[in-house]
């Protein structure tokens, strides 16, 4: 079958759903994926011809866009910082606004030559500790998630990545280092969108990413930043950081966590698209 015709189906089964230029873009990514074809492929060679096989698995991906799963699930990767990282169901799916609180650590601590000492709280696939291990390489990183199927991922990315990562099996609300045991950098993007919010969600998100790592409480959005605030006020170093990816509806009520807690230089921080996704607290 010419490939140009099932890029015609692509576009004839998904217009409805999404925008066409979303559905060109899922095309190229499968075919560069599967195939290894440049996206000029079909310029240069228009009547391009796929096997049985290959016609296969594109059927089966283009099935599968049809009931909304994300192309990060179809493929099993996702790109961060420009790596490639492993998904699959029990991660999620790492996200520009995260991309922009690594960068924001990157920032800060360009030029330190000295050890650093960092813990990412909640990993998922890993992407954050595996990104600041890649560039800050006089990091010692520790992470920890509660999910074992989780830190498998995060442990297969950090191998393909090349990086040392100490990864824990814990839960944030009862996780205890030894006495001697301090950080210059805590970071965390844990769950914090609420019930209320799921009407407003995507339902490629809402129907495959694990709620474990999205969701909260109504009556209860903060649960997680007191604990880890609560932490880092016993476990950062003196002038140690924290970080945080937040609720952009909850900024201020999460920068005041920090400030109740005598952080200091407490920051709020918007994202590329005007939102406050981004917190950042230094301990006295």
């Amino acid at each position: 079958m010419l490939l140009r015709e099932i890029r015609n189906i692509f576009h004839s089964e998904l217009d409805t759903l999404y925008s066409k230029d979303e559905v060109t873009s899922f095309f190229y990514i499968l075919t560069a994926h599967y195939f290894k074809l440049e996206r000029f492929a079909l310029v240069f060679e228009p009547n391009l011809v796929i096997d049985k096989d290959q016609e296969t698995i594109l059927f089966n991906a283009l099935s599968q866009l049809k009931k909304e799963k994300p192309i990060q699930y179809i493929t099993g990767i996702a790109h961060f910082m420009d790596m490639d990282f492993k998904v699959n169901e029990h991660v999620l799916i790492p996200r520009p606004e995260t991309e922009e609180l690594v960068r924001w650590i990157l920032e800060d601590k360009a030029g330190v030559d000295t050890k650093i000492h960092i813990l990412d709280m909640g990993t998922g696939s890993g992407c954050i500790p595996i990104s600041l291990a890649k560039n800050l390489p006089n990091a010692h990183v520790k992470a920890l998630d509660i999910s074992p199927k989780a830190l498998l991922v995060a442990k297969e990315n950090a191998a393909v990545q090349g990086v040392k990562i100490d990864f824990q099996l814990a839960d944030i609300f009862d996780y205890h280092t030894d006495n001697v045991q301090r950080f210059d950098i805590i970071v965390s993007n844990p769950p914090y969108v609420r019930e209320q919010e799921k009407s407003n969600m995507q339902k490629n998100v809402l129907c495959n990413e694990p709620g474990l790592a999205l969701f909260v409480p109504d009556d209860d959005a903060l649960k997680y930043y007191r604990a880890i605030v609560h932490f880092a006020t016993r476990n950062l170093n003196q002038n140690g950081s924290l970080y945080l990816e937040i609720n952009q509806y909850l900024g201020e009520e999460t920068k005041q966590l920090l400030v109740q807690n005598k952080f200091k230089n407490v920051e709020l921080r918007k994202d590329l698209y005007g939102n406050h996704r981004m917190l950042k607290g230094i301990k006295k």
